[in-house]
């Protein structure tokens, strides 16, 4: 009986080995360590920067404070951690100065460290989670500080619509016991 139940199951198989569970597996409700603490995965998004390159961010919390997960894959696996902070702590002439120019500028200061525009990315946002989303259209603006190596990021959504984020390399390893959701 066991198996005319499995058989006609609408469970589906998961996407990953459950004995590896990498990076790459993750989803939204999965549970994994960093840095001393547990985090779980709220959210997964898409990004499309064209000609087949995709990378992936998930939304994840602590229980004390929310981060993105960046995961690029590109030969090999960039990932980055990063925190929301709002545009006018950059700056509080920055988005005028984006809706006026319609660029960047080639150098911003925050938090006592320089940081230089380094790449220039359009591309496409989807939000996973939401079953009727649609692809957004963004460019993305990263700068790298000159002390730290952190990245300050810059998005523009619409005319007026700005976000940004300062987030930091990490290392494959530091990421580990992954768990999937129940």
């Amino acid at each position: 009986m066991g198996f005319l139940k499995n058989l006609f199951s609408k469970e589906k198989e998961p996407s990953y080995d459950s004995t590896r569970i990498g990076i790459k597996d993750l989803k939204t409700g999965f549970i994994f360590d960093y840095d001393l603490s547990s985090w779980k995965v709220l959210n997964t998004y898409r990004y499309d920067w064209g000609n087949h390159f995709f990378t992936e961010e998930y939304k994840i919390s602590d229980g004390r404070q929310k981060l993105f997960l960046h995961v690029e894959d590109d030969d090999e696996l960039h990932l980055s951690l990063g925190k929301k902070t709002k545009l006018s702590d950059i700056s509080n002439t920055l988005s005028t100065e984006l809706i006026n120019n319609q660029k960047p500028p080639q150098e911003i200061t925050y938090q006592d460290e320089t940081f230089l525009l380094e790449e220039e990315s359009p591309g496409y946002f989807l939000d996973t989670s939401r079953e009727q989303s649609d692809w957004e259209e963004f460019i993305s603006w990263d700068f790298i500080g000159q002390k730290s190596q952190q990245i300050l990021t810059i998005e523009q959504w619409s005319k007026n619509e700005f976000e940004a984020s300062l987030s930091k390399e990490i290392k494959e390893f530091e990421i580990s016991n992954i768990l999937p959701s129940k």
